[in-house]
C-alpha cells in the first residue's frame, strides 16, 4: 500500500520569526490520522527569520536529527556542544535522560531553512549524546546516501532505534531503485524539487508512506532533494 501525504495537507503555523509546516501532529496542530509513522514522530519544515531562533528549551528520550537546507543554524546545548550547522551537515542529538539546547539564525539577512526530525528511541533513559557529520553533494548525487543508522555504518550518525535515514539528490536522467526489506515500512519526504516515486508525481513538501511494498523506484527528478526513512 502506498499513501500520499500532500504538502498542502500538513499543519502550518506562522509565528512571524518562525514559519513552520508539520508533517505529523505537533504543538497546536493535531490530526488523529497523522500522529507519526512507526517510530518517526516529527518532520517539521522550518524557516527561521534572520537574527531569531529557539531559546534554550529541554528534550528527553527522543532522537533529534537536524538537516539544514539553506542558511546556517547555530547550536548550543547543556552537554557543552556548540556548532554551526550548514547545508550538507547532519546533526544528531540523543536527548536521553534530558538535555537543554538552543538554535539560532545569526544571519542579519538570510532565513534559515531546515528540517527537524524526531525519532522515538527503542531504549529510554540513555546518556544524552551529540554527533555531527558532513555529507557533500557528490555523495548524494543520483543515489541515496545513508546518513543515520542504529550502528553508524558507512560513516552515518548513530541513533537509538532500528531505523535508517537516507538522503539523495536527483535531476535529469538520474534514477534509482531501492528495495524495502520484508516486514519493514518506508517514508519518503521530498525536501525540494520534483520527482516521481513508483509512478506518483511528487513536489517539495509531499511524501509517500510505503506499507507492505517491496521496492521504491525514483525517476524524473528535477532539482530534487529527498529523505527516505527505512523503519520497523
Amino acid at each position: 500500500m502506498i499513501e500520499v501525504r500532500k504538502s498542502e495537507d500538513r499543519g502550518h503555523a506562522n509565528h512571524g520569526w518562525l514559519d513552520s509546516y508539520h508533517t505529523f501532529s505537533f504543538a497546536d496542530y493535531y490530526d488523529s490520522t497523522q500522529i507519526g509513522f512507526g517510530p518517526l514522530r516529527v518532520i517539521n519544515e522550518d524557516w527561521i527569520a534572520p537574527g531569531t531562533g529557539f531559546g534554550t528549551h529541554a528534550h528527553r528520550d527522543m532522537e533529534i536529527i537536524t538537516y539544514v537546507l539553506e542558511g546556517e543554524l547555530g547550536h548550543k546545548d547543556s552537554m557543552g556542544n556548540g556548532s554551526v550547522i550548514r547545508p550538507g551537515n547532519v546533526q544528531r542529538m540523543s536527548a536521553g535522560t534530558g538535555v537543554r539546547h538552543s538554535e539560532f539564525n545569526h544571519s542579519a539577512q538570510q532565513k534559515t531553512h531546515l528540517l527537524q526530525i524526531w525519532i522515538e528511541p527503542n531504549v529510554l533513559g540513555v546518556e544524552p549524546g551529540y554527533e555531527e557529520r558532513n555529507f557533500d553533494a557528490t555523495q548524494k548525487r543520483g543515489q541515496l546516501r545513508l546518513v543515520a543508522s542504529p550502528d553508524g555504518r558507512d560513516g552515518s550518525v548513530t541513533i537509538h532505534q532500528d531505523a535508517k535515514l537516507y538522503v539523495g539528490l536527483f535531476d535529469d536522467n538520474e534514477h534509482a531503485r531501492i528495495a524495502i526489506p520484508a516486514g519493514r515500512r518506508a517514508y519518503l519526504h521530498v525536501a525540494r524539487g520534483d520527482i516521481s516515486a513508483n509512478g506518483v508525481a511528487l513536489k517539495a513538501g509531499d511524501a509517500l508512506k510505503f506499507l507492505e511494498e517491496t521496492e521504491i523506484e525514483l525517476n524524473r527528478g528535477r532539482q530534487a532533494e529527498l529523505l527516505l526513512f527505512d523503519l520497523p
